[in-house]
């Protein structure tokens, strides 16, 4: 199963997933590309750390989405590696209906809470601001229903007496660390 990895940040999650598939722990996983929308975005240092292709896309004007232009070049340049799965680790751009129909059923999402409680940004920060006791992360296939779509699975977290943003933060990451790569395996044995 070829997946392409979309993120615009650190990659820890990316990191994640290609340590697993290198060590042979994602059944039939094949990364194939990086690609972020941020020039400086230290995922786009993991191509070359694992021999795959990473590589920088302008996403146009907007701050929140690709524009027209860029998101046909998404498109096509995603296109080209014949993925069967592309993951949106840290990608933090909407993306829109032209996006969804070239790549149908085929984009999964990992978003910071227990969806359907906190979407969009911060979702860490909006569980803990809210006060809630448990929280966690969601992967999710991707409509064009902001973190609406089907969810394919959860974990959850405690966040204890006490526990300052940070320490929730860190306990969130962990769990997406587990909760990412054992979605796509189990994907990639259907």
């Amino acid at each position: 199963m070829n997946v392409v990895i979309l993120g615009s940040g650190r990659g820890s999650n990316a990191e994640v997933i290609l340590k697993k598939w290198k060590h042979g722990d994602l059944a039939n996983v094949r990364p194939v590309a990086i690609i972020s929308d941020n020039p400086d975005a230290p995922i786009l240092e993991l191509g070359s750390e694992f021999g795959i292709d990473a590589r920088y896309l302008n996403a146009g004007k907007f701050k929140t989405k690709l524009d027209q232009e860029a998101e046909q070049r998404y498109i096509e340049t995603i296109q080209s590696y014949e993925p069967h799965l592309i993951v949106l680790a840290g990608f933090m751009r909407v993306i829109k209906q032209p996006f969804l129909d070239a790549f149908p059923k085929q984009i999964i999402n990992l978003h910071p809470s227990l969806l359907p409680s906190f979407k969009g940004l911060d979702g860490i920060r909006q569980a803990y601001e809210y006060g809630v006791k448990i929280t966690g992360c969601t992967v999710h296939y991707v409509t064009g229903e902001l973190d609406g779509g089907p969810i394919i699975d959860q974990s959850a977290i405690e966040i204890d007496t006490g526990d300052s943003l940070e320490i929730v933060e860190a306990k969130v990451h962990a769990a997406e660390h587990d909760l990412l790569p054992s979605v796509l395996r189990k994907l990639s044995l259907k």
